[in-house]
């Protein structure tokens, strides 16, 4: 049977990109998302009988289980790719403590939901599989405002340690990504919002925090995650693989200044 695999968040950016990279390899996918019109790429698509979607959120464990589901009806269940997270900024003195607990669970919940549904189908199978969860720069370098994700991702990257050393005696691997600031829809958006002087100069910006000059490619981040995901990385297990161009190498950041506690905290955060 072919290798499946579950993409969360998987309607645009990230992961699009990831599924659309393992479907181009010949194996099957499962994408979860909230937002149902960006699920309507599956339809029509070329590799119809190995794509699929599942709408709702992907820290409903019902909903993890039901694409769990469906990827093992296409093949194989081999990968769980942790992509889904919340963007929205909140810092602690002047936004309410639940809306901060929820903000973080948003982006720590779906993980942590997903791999529970990973490691619980890889030990039934007895196949081994691999969990690949996306963080971000932002986990080890924090972004004045931007709390909320800080913390979820740092989260992250300890429940991949964790699951790393739990189920690696059962061929089950664990490992994240951290991307930089990335060309996603999101990411244009931003641009299209500011106009043609404004986003220009965001850009010039952008560029002078990564090294290599620029923001990533989806594709660029998403073929570090399908690598961590193959049996070419069947030795890497509790990493997190910085994909930033460089940019937490260089730590530079447009708010390494704190805002005044009596304004709003601003952020240029893109993931």
């Amino acid at each position: 049977m072919i290798r499946s695999n579950v993409v969360t968040g998987g309607g645009r950016g990230i992961g699009r990109a990831v599924a659309e990279r393992l479907l181009r390899g010949g194996e099957g996918v499962v994408a979860i998302e909230r937002d149902t019109e960006a699920l309507a790429w599956v339809d029509g698509h070329p590799a119809r009988g190995r794509v699929a979607a599942v709408a709702g959120d992907a820290a409903d464990e019902v909903v993890a289980e039901r694409a769990a589901d469906r990827a093992s009806a296409i093949g194989t269940l081999s990968g769980w790719v942790n992509n889904a997270a919340v963007f929205r900024d909140a810092s602690l003195h002047s936004a309410p403590v639940q809306v901060v607990l929820d903000l973080i669970a948003g982006s720590l919940d779906a993980a942590v939901t997903g791999s529970a549904v990973a490691v619980r189908r890889f030990l039934a199978e007895g196949t081994g599989g691999a969990i690949v969860n996306v963080s971000s720069y932002q986990a080890r370098q924090a972004v004045p405002g931007c709390l909320p994700y800080v913390t979820a991702k740092a989260a992250v990257e300890g429940l991949t340690r964790a699951l790393a050393v739990e189920y690696g005696p059962y061929g089950i691997r664990a490992n994240a990504a951290a991307p930089g600031s990335v060309a996603t829809e999101r990411y244009r958006d931003l641009l299209d919002a500011q106009g043609p002087e404004a986003s220009a100069r965001t850009e010039q910006e952008m560029g002078r925090l990564h090294p290599l000059g620029r923001v990533a490619r989806p594709e660029e981040v998403a073929a570090v995650v399908v690598h961590l995901l193959s049996a070419e990385a069947s030795f890497v297990n509790g990493a997190t693989v910085p994909v930033d161009g460089g940019r937490s190498v260089l730590a530079r950041d447009p708010e390494a200044a704190p805002a005044p506690i009596a304004s709003a905290p601003r952020s240029r955060r893109t993931r």
